[in-house]
């Protein structure tokens, strides 16, 4: 099926690639790297739409620019040299109808916006720049003060751009392009379905300032998404799959399944986790990562069951994972920013039909698998892994987690 999927994709855009080409300078975008052109450059994204749709083209340069909305029949190439830079002024990313952390709210545009744009592309191999020093810095500062007055900071208490937001689209493909310094989080497809990220670059830093929250790529509500060939390192989470959060999330139409997801090829840097289920979502399966390198000190699969929030995660299967990291797995209770919104409510969670097999990596802990109370956990596998790990136990208390074939520091876990 995934192949199938990958194949019309890539008929579709082969179809694309006699579009018309706007490269941007040709339609009045200077080449002043400081000089903010958000305006001129959506002009160009909304005459190719009138024209009938077109590859905007971004040359060799750096362009400074706020919020773009990409329109029908319109896509991004960004040629080799070419940047694409955020401004780092929120002003310049005006606050609309949106979503963040499982929730549908009013919230400031992203750097690249696509809403109901079917066979909508981003190509490379240029870059990407969300400019987000100036936000991390806010967001630290404003934690800092905050912790001084005894408060706790959400992610949304600094406001702050992510760097692309795909949004209600069919048929995507970024593929071959740089993404880095996001301001929030890197890439979140929201109600996406059939989507293609393949031999990208994504990273933000650690130092010298962390770059808060710049999650890799967050899948929420999506169907049928591969990422293949990636690079991924940043200050939170690798892949997220997101879908909502709180005691009524699977009432809510914004809300949903996230299903049919493939990971596979890439190379992770330092995260939080190289996959994650949890912290804003409902209803996760048939996820697969697998063939994958991981060089980082943080969990493979990690797994956050919300004790406000009623949860289903089932059919996960990591597969060929080498190198090294902090964990294999880690599912435990998730309380941060815990709500019930005044429901008496005692929201659950289930997570079964989780295989985690070949493979073979050094970490600090083999692992941890420890809900909440009233959670659910069974038929968890390991199979033919090779684990050196500093502390060899993995916490426990179900009773259906079986291992067949796993060696923990040289002899035979059972």
């Amino acid at each position: 099926m995934i192949r199938k999927i990958t194949l019309f994709i890539l008929l579709t855009f082969a179809a694309l690639a006699n579009a018309t080409n706007y490269i941007i300078t040709d339609y009045g975008v200077s080449t002043d790297s400081t000089k903010l052109q958000t305006k001129t450059i959506q002009d160009i994204i909304d005459k190719a739409s009138a024209n009938g749709g077109g590859t905007i083209v971004i040359p060799k340069g750096v362009y400074l620019s706020g919020a773009l909305f990409f329109k029908s029949n319109t896509s991004l190439q960004l040629s080799e040299g070419a940047v694409l830079k955020g401004s780092d002024n929120i002003a310049d990313y005006p606050c609309i109808p949106s979503r963040m952390e499982g929730r549908k709210l009013d919230y400031y545009a992203a750097l690249i916006n696509a809403y109901q744009v079917n066979n909508f592309s981003i190509s490379g191999p240029g870059t990407i720049n969300g400019n987000g020093a100036r936000y991390w810095k806010q967001f630290w500062d404003t934690r800092d003060s905050l912790k001084k007055q005894g408060r706790e900071c959400t992610n949304l208490e600094v406001h702050r751009p992510r760097l692309l937001f795909i949004w209600g689209c069919n048929t995507v493909n970024i593929k071959n392009v740089k993404l880095k310094n996001s301001g929030f989080w890197t890439t979140h497809l929201y109600q996406c379905n059939d989507v293609l990220i393949e031999g990208c670059d994504i990273r933000s830093p650690f130092k010298p300032v962390k770059a808060p929250s710049t999650d890799g790529i967050d899948i929420d509500v999506c169907k049928r998404v591969t990422v293949r060939d990636c690079f991924i390192s940043v200050n939170d989470d690798g892949v997220c799959i997101k879908g909502g959060k709180g005691v009524n999330a699977r009432n809510l139409p914004e809300n949903g399944v996230v299903e049919d997801i493939l990971v596979e090829n890439c190379t992770f840097g330092e995260s939080h986790g190289l996959l994650t289920i949890g912290s804003e979502s409902i209803i996760a399966r048939n996820i697969t990562v697998r063939n994958c390198k991981v060089h980082s000190s943080t969990p493979i699969l990690r797994i956050k069951m919300r004790p406000d929030t009623y949860q289903t995660f089932e059919n996960i299967k990591v597969d060929g994972i080498t190198g090294t990291c902090g964990t294999v797995i880690e599912l435990r209770p998730w309380k941060q920013f815990f709500d019930l919104e005044g429901s008496n409510l005692k929201p659950s969670g289930v997570v079964k039909n989780i295989l985690i097999t070949n493979v073979n990596v050094k970490c600090k802990s083999f692992g941890e698998i420890q809900g909440n109370p009233a959670d659910k956990v069974s038929n968890i596998r390991f199979k033919n892994c090779t684990i050196t790990a500093t502390n060899p136990e993995l916490k426990n208390k179900y009773e259906k987690v079986f291992f067949k074939n796993v060696i923990v520091n040289g002899k035979a876990y059972k």
